[in-house]
């Protein structure tokens, strides 16, 4: 008897943990296809060859059946919560008409009915909208006659949850008569604490003999009072006319904006390992969200689709406070003479990183301060070790060390003789290391850094020597060891430091490269570019890759040209921007329309 009325509070309870979902969202990612309509024409899209040849696979939902039921030209949204107690996500679409809608639901269904008899759907109209629901289906859909929503509560089952719920029935059971609650249960307490009443609880989880029957009992109804709070949120959409989510903090001007919730991925995580931080004696210390939290507010990543490129612009929003140290941080004044080693012509890759050490470890006390802001260490506590850090670290002088100006080169890729050692087995199969030389595609490369200490390099180099480590040739040392990829050199001119695998990048230039590159170091922190055509060609020739290969090779060169990712040093309302840019070859054509010819061309028979 008592497990029946542990039972009826069980689900008694259950029906009001996902009333109504918070309005504030963790996500929120939005299509504007009015502004990528002025850039493309869809119809050229969705009927391109090679989506139409796709069409020919036994495919439920082809290009131009999408084209016919959606609005492509106006706005969509996902959107979504993951932290409060009821989460859940929501897709919204524009459509072109309601009973197109109904049709190709009634045809897919029916489809699916062929291959699963047990599959059922339901398809409801109402005077102002319709709504579709499937067994088979956790989401469920409605729409009228301008937008169509997917809609689901993502809450999962949990017997840690449900165990909670009866923990707190069978003390209930004890002590009184059964009444069902008044107020709607919003949360389920995951880590409710365990009571010595608790013992008729356990006993019904252990030692029932119908347990895994129980489970199952517990676990439909769950999900079936879910879906049932799910479809009543749907309707109230609906019910006095939809209104498509909007937010401040998407770009209307990107083709698709989005933006996450830095500090709600973060509290997401600490969720997942929470058990683990109470068992663990010092996960109280670490800062998870609340820390980080405060110190990134959220991130948008902008997607534009353009005539000759395409592009990300990732840009993420900081603290006040933490805005200003990167602010102070990113904008370094390079060190000219890093210039005269930057190779002489445009190199396959390179990647060139400049920031302010000296800021850098001035401001690590208020930047340690910002992250632990919020967690179990008290602020005293926190004064005495970053004093204790400003004590110990000289930070003027550690920054000499290495001042903050990186830069690397790929220059070329070629074969060369190298020693590398090789196990062989003899005819006992005893396993004997030998050193052999084979020919081997090699990367070469160079590597730049600045250190204006006045010893701390040149010991090093004593050291090396004194180690038999450093070899010294001419105005620059090779470094003894492993070849596999090739010999390794250094130089050392006053500030600058070169190492690289071939001394032919050793040499001082007045490259008309370095004069290019410097005019965006002036404005961008960190620069980088994979030259996308050389770098195949170069591969292929070394390589000798097969005709089919470079076929493909050729192709992949005729439409992207380089991809480049560089960061501006100015943050602009405490936001530092970084994009990600794909440049093509053509310009007279969509970089969408581009993609979609690659493909043909790549996959054709």
């Amino acid at each position: 008897m008592k497990n029946i009325l542990l039972f009826l509070i069980l689900l008694i309870s259950n029906f009001g943990f996902c009333q109504t979902p918070s309005d504030k969202y963790d996500y929120f990612v939005q299509y504007n296809g009015n502004a990528l309509a002025k850039k493309v024409n869809f119809d050229q899209i969705v009927h391109h060859p090679f989506l139409t040849e796709l069409k020919k696979e036994p495919t439920d939902f082809g290009s131009p059946e999408f084209s016919a039921l959606f609005k492509l030209d106006q706005t969509a949204s996902i959107v979504g919560n993951f932290t409060d107690s009821i989460p859940y996500y929501r897709i919204s679409i524009p459509i072109k008409n309601r009973e197109n809608i109904k049709q190709f639901l009634i045809k897919n269904q029916q489809k699916k009915q062929v291959s699963d008899s047990l599959a059922k759907y339901e398809i409801q109209d109402f005077p102002n909208y319709s709504l579709f629901t499937s067994s088979n289906e956790r989401f469920s859909m409605a729409w009228n006659d301008g937008y169509l929503v997917i809609f689901e509560f993502t809450k999962k089952f949990s017997e840690v949850d449900q165990k909670a719920i009866l923990d707190q029935a069978a003390m209930t059971v004890d002590s009184a008569a059964v009444e069902p609650p008044t107020e709607i249960v919003e949360e389920i307490a995951v880590d409710s604490t365990a009571s010595e009443n608790t013992v008729e609880s356990d006993a019904f989880f252990a030692n029932d003999s119908n347990y895994d029957t129980e489970y199952q009992n517990r676990k439909i109804a769950f999900d079936s009072i879910q879906k049932t709070n799910q479809i009543a949120f749907l309707k109230s959409l609906f019910e006095n006319g939809f209104v498509m989510p909007t937010s401040t903090k998407v770009n209307p001007k990107a083709d698709i904006s989005s933006w996450v919730n830095y500090g709600g991925v973060l509290s997401n995580l600490t969720s997942a390992f929470g058990s683990l931080s109470k068992i663990n004696t010092y996960g109280k210390y670490f800062p998870f969200q609340q820390g980080f939290g405060s110190f990134i507010k959220g991130v948008n990543f902008d997607f534009y689709f353009d005539n000759d490129n395409a592009r990300i612009e990732e840009i993420v929003e900081y603290s006040e406070s933490v805005a200003a140290i990167l602010g102070k941080v990113n904008n370094r004044k390079i060190n000219k003479k890093i210039f005269d080693y930057f190779p002489e012509k445009e190199p396959l890759a390179f990647l060139s990183y400049h920031f302010d050490s000296e800021e850098m470890l001035k401001n690590v006390p208020q930047l340690t301060s910002e992250i632990f802001a919020n967690a179990y260490i008290s602020k005293e506590d926190f004064s005495m070790v970053t004093d204790l850090i400003s004590t110990i670290v000289d930070e003027k002088a550690t920054a000499t060390l290495f001042d903050g100006d990186l830069s690397l080169f790929l220059q070329d890729i070629q074969n060369k003789a190298v020693k590398t050692k090789v196990t062989e087995y003899d005819d006992n199969f005893e396993a004997t290391t030998v050193e052999k030389t084979v020919n081997k595609s090699v990367p070469l490369f160079s590597m730049i850094f600045t250190s204006t200490h006045p010893t701390f390099g040149d010991k090093l180099i004593q050291l090396g020597l004194r180690k038999k480590l450093l070899i010294q040739k001419e105005n620059y040392y090779e470094i003894l060891g492993d070849s596999t990829y090739g010999k390794f050199f250094i130089l050392k001119d006053q500030d600058v430091i070169v190492i690289s695998n071939s001394y032919e990048n050793l040499k001082n230039n007045k490259s008309e490269f370095a004069k290019e590159l410097k005019k965006e170091l002036k404005r961008n922190y960190f620069t980088s570019k994979l030259n996308i055509k050389k770098a195949i060609e170069t591969y292929s020739d070394v390589e000798k890759t097969t005709s089919k290969s470079n076929e493909t090779f050729t192709k992949v060169t005729s439409k992207f040209k380089d991809m480049v990712v560089l960061s501006p040093k100015k943050i602009t309302d405490n936001k530092l921007l970084v994009e990600f840019r794909l440049n093509t070859v053509e310009t007279d054509k969509n970089v969408m329309l581009q993609t979609l010819d690659l493909l043909k061309e790549i996959t054709k028979k």
